[in-house]
């Protein structure tokens, strides 16, 4: 009785914080689409679904998310085990660099693959090849958006999973891979299943990507909804599409809910440093080289096109767009203020959201930590829901909801952060559960019989194991928050714009001048994540609390 009393209190802030700022706009953005005259009109959404076109985007939608994740895991999984088992020097370096595509807009990322594989691009001008407006093009896109999620989730876990017991599979006759499938595998399912669920979430609700590099040949249902409310004025055919997308995800993450419940089990966790060993022999030598060269030609080759083309000038190479960024006329009054100004503000909103996500996702994974009824599985789906549901539908629900007292928050600045944070807490709860869930509850139990209370039995036996899992959310979470587009696009104001939101108004006028100072702001947003993400991964957890688990 106490424990469940516990449960609900940590469950009480999270679910608060979701009604008003998720499910609140979302309900009424989706009623003013169903509503006439105060009557549901219900009958739409049978139109609406029975519609080829619509039908041809669903199942589009479904079947590029589905690959897009296989790919991604396919790839991901061998850079997890790098990053997790292998020492090696530009470690941390490489970590960061692998997590800076995560945050940048979707709409320069979509841009920068279009000159890679589009007319005049890379393989165009070398091979004679274009991929620009096919499935090849947003596949490719999406893995370089979320190979790190694989990398992180599953390698945080991964690194603290004790190598001995693997080890001792081996002495007991067991080879290397059955030693691996048998004990370490089990062990990877949860955090496996995470990262993939994220994935394809992401790419089940992709927008800038699939505008821009599908044509108009394809479309997913997040740029259905977008052309329904932007460009036709459609809002009931927007609404259905909305409560489509909400029933899907919803359902994917019951069926996730459900099969992770049967496979998690406590682990002996140990600490990270003591799992990563130099490589030694030939296989971990190729794995690794072809880990560097993954990242290379994925990651490196599209940012690389973002900053060659940023210090591209009509007078050649220099840095002509960035001093541009320092006046607002230079912009074609696209701003009040100077578009440099967008670099504070982003960085001012992240830290706020990323405080946010981490009280609301931290107290969330606590309360999930131990198997429950069905209402604290229902709460886990939930937290997942903002990752699914259009970031179009939440940022316009936003502004018609949160504008009378008491939250009139339209003219607030704190309405971006927590728009951002909307996003940033099912990466904290993901990254963290796992973990959580895998510390051994006897060490709780007996530190409960020696007169401890719950939150002090949580500060003193699971924060010490699972603060490196803490660390890995808090980066996440402010990587997302420095990329949210979608929602924010809707609600930053003309005199505080964000870096995305700065780049997509760039991005959206004519002449090089304009897409010119988008490549500039674009690198910026680069080497601050790039800084910011390995800062985050120089600080370790207190040594002093590494023993086994």
């Amino acid at each position: 009785m106490r424990g469940s009393a516990v449960r609900l209190g940590l469950m009480a802030a999270p679910v608060a914080f979701f009604a008003v700022f998720f499910a609140y706009p979302v309900t009424a953005i989706v009623g003013r689409g169903l509503q006439v005259d105060g009557v549901w009109r219900l009958g739409r959404i049978g139109e609406v679904l029975a519609d080829p076109d619509i039908l041809d985007v669903l199942w589009f939608t479904t079947w590029q998310a589905l690959a897009s994740t296989a790919l991604t895991l396919l790839i991901a999984l061998p850079a997890a085990y790098v990053f997790a088992r292998l020492d090696f020097p530009g470690k941390q370096l490489l970590r960061a660099v692998v997590t800076v595509p995560f945050v940048l807009p979707t709409v320069v990322v979509g841009t920068a693959f279009l000159a890679l594989l589009g007319r005049g691009g890379l393989l165009d001008e070398v091979w004679g090849l274009r991929l620009d407006t096919s499935v090849w093009a947003i596949l490719l896109a999406h893995v370089f958006f979320n190979y790190a999620v694989v990398v992180r989730t599953v390698g945080g876990l991964w690194s603290q999973l004790d190598p001995r017991q693997e080890e001792a599979a081996r002495v007991l006759g067991a080879g290397r891979f059955a030693a691996w499938r048998r004990v370490t595998l089990p062990a990877l399912v949860p955090a496996v299943a995470a990262s993939a669920l994220m994935v394809f979430l992401f790419t089940f609700t992709s927008f800038g990507v699939v505008q821009i590099l599908g044509g108009p040949a394809y479309s997913t249902l997040e740029v259905e909804i977008y052309r329904q409310t932007a460009q036709l004025l459609d809002l009931p055919t927007a609404a259905v599409l909305t409560l489509v997308q909400f029933a899907a995800v919803g359902a994917i993450l019951a069926v996730h809910a459900w099969t992770v419940r049967r496979r998690e089990s406590a682990l002996k966790l140990v600490d990270a440093a003591r799992t990563s060993r130099p490589p030694r022999s030939a296989g971990q030598w190729t794995l690794l080289g072809g880990v560097l060269a993954t990242v290379v030609l994925l990651i490196l080759v599209p940012l690389g096109v973002l900053v060659e083309r940023s210090l591209d000038g009509p007078g050649g190479y220099g840095f002509g767009y960035y001093r541009a960024l320092r006046s607002t006329g230079a912009s074609g009054g696209t701003f009040l203020v100077p578009p440099l100004e967008a670099v504070w503000n982003s960085l001012e909103y992240a830290l706020v959201a990323t405080a946010v996500a981490l009280v609301v996702g931290g107290l969330a994974a606590a309360a999930l930590t131990r198997r429950a009824g069905r209402l604290v599985r229902g709460f886990d789906a939930l937290l997942m829901l903002p990752l699914g549901v259009s970031a179009v539908t939440v940022g316009f629900g936003f502004l018609i909801t949160l504008d009378r007292p008491p939250l009139d928050l339209r003219t607030s600045w704190i309405l971006v952060p927590l728009a951002q944070a909307l996003v940033g807490v099912p990466f904290v709860v993901r990254t963290m559960l796992p973990v959580l869930r895998a510390v051994d509850g006897r060490l709780r139990e007996a530190a409960a019989v020696l007169g401890a209370s719950p939150l002090r039995a949580w500060r003193e036996v699971d924060l010490p194991m699972v603060r490196r899992a803490l660390l890995v959310a808090a980066g996440f979470a402010f990587a997302v928050s420095l990329g949210e587009f979608g929602a924010t696009v809707f609600i930053a104001r003309p005199d505080n714009p964000t870096l995305p939101v700065a780049v997509a108004r760039l991005l959206g006028r004519a002449g090089d001048l304009n897409y010119g100072q988008a490549m500039a702001l674009s690198t910026i947003l680069m080497v601050v994540c790039a800084v910011s993400l390995l800062v985050l991964e120089r600080v370790r957890p207190d040594r002093s609390v590494s023993g086994e688990f």
